[in-house]
């Protein structure tokens, strides 16, 4: 690999060019060549001659060879110009959200009022406008990116579900990169959002601790829509010496509700978790339903049936009810009843239904 450590230029020209390379990973616009002394023929020169590459129009690699990650971001950002972040999954990937993202797709956000690919498509990199992101604050000597409550709520808008969109969410809670508080000021600034209601809602739940779109379908679609009691989420409890945290905790019913993900029958974590609910069984008849993706979407009915029956058994006093899907298994409770004595003193009516307006 060979960079370009020397050009004949005064020295202050020369120390700029130095940082610039440094910073940028070897990576220039035409601009900057420019403004470091290059013309237009040296600079062509030099990407005839194999000592820099054309990465995209207008941006050079002053070195020859394969290129870094980071490289790659810095042609990116060189190539869309002013007010360019990085954004979505590149953001996310930068932020420590993810790792790197699948396939060599580049994401980048400019202002509204700019069209960097309207002249000039670049392959790879796929570019948004929006005056709704945030550059995060990290000097010039990093490569700019949207803030991570911004990133998060980028990748929630282009979505393509709103469980999907929610996993962004509690990544980034669960990993402390953001917190509920912030991502709700966040959701307040911008005018234009998907989902908005949905958001407001799934916020609050995360800042009690509900920290997948799996607990938060539980706590929406099982718990809240058939009148169950409200669970602690995320509760510390002590056993054997150990602290352990119950996705889901009635703790005058002593009863736990844990939500698994498609993940979680990899490696030791099952029989861990077994171990754990036999011994809460052993400490004090603590009873612990283990629920995957479908008992919380799809049978999330049957769920709370189950639920409740449990609940009933440990001595709740309530009923459930129906919940607005079409063929809920749940009934509404059977009406009144009142006993009437026939004026005849050897005949009685008995446990007729009462109309809506109290009449038999």
């Amino acid at each position: 690999m060979h960079m370009t450590n020397s050009v004949p230029f005064a020295e202050r020209n020369r120390r700029e060019w130095l940082v610039v390379l440094s910073v940028q990973e070897g990576i220039v616009d035409k601009d900057q060549a420019r403004c470091a002394g290059f013309s237009d023929r040296q600079i062509e020169h030099r990407v005839n001659s194999g000592r820099w590459q054309r990465i995209y129009p207008g941006v050079y690699a002053t070195f020859s060879g394969r290129l870094s990650r980071n490289a790659r971001l810095w042609a990116a950002i060189r190539w869309a110009g002013d007010g360019a972040m990085l954004s979505h999954e590149t953001a996310a990937e930068l932020h420590g959200m993810i790792d790197r993202p699948p396939g060599e797709t580049i994401h980048i956000t400019v202002p509204l009022r700019r069209r960097p690919a309207q002249l000039r498509a670049s392959r790879g990199v796929t570019v948004h406008r929006s005056d709704q992101s945030r550059m995060q604050d990290l000097g010039p000597f990093n490569l700019p990116r949207t803030r991570v409550d911004d990133t998060v709520l980028d990748l929630v808008a282009t979505a393509p579900t709103f469980d999907q969109g929610y996993m962004w969410i509690s990544r980034a809670v669960s990993r402390r990169l953001v917190t509920a508080s912030i991502l709700r000021t966040a959701l307040s600034r911008r005018s234009r959002m998907r989902w908005r209601a949905w958001l407001k809602d799934a916020l609050a739940e995360t800042a009690e601790g509900v920290l997948s779109s799996l607990e938060l379908r539980y706590v929406r679609d099982v718990e809240r829509a058939h009148g169950l009691p409200a669970s602690q989420h995320q509760a510390r409890r002590r056993l054997d010496g150990k602290t352990h945290f119950k996705d889901n905790w009635y703790p005058e019913y002593l009863l736990a509700v844990e939500i698994d993900g498609p993940a979680y029958h990899q490696n030791e974590q099952v029989q861990r978790d077994k171990d754990r609910d036999n011994a809460n069984l052993a400490a004090d008849d603590v009873k612990t339903f283990r629920f995957g993706p479908v008992a919380v979407t799809e049978r999330a009915c049957e769920t709370a049936a189950m639920i409740a029956a449990t609940l009933q058994r440990h001595g709740w006093r309530g009923t459930p009810r129906p919940c607005r899907r079409s063929g809920c298994m749940i009934r509404p409770p059977s009406p009144p009843t009142r006993r009437i004595v026939d004026s005849s003193p050897h005949q009685s009516v008995e446990n007729y239904p009462l109309s809506l307006d109290g009449r038999v």
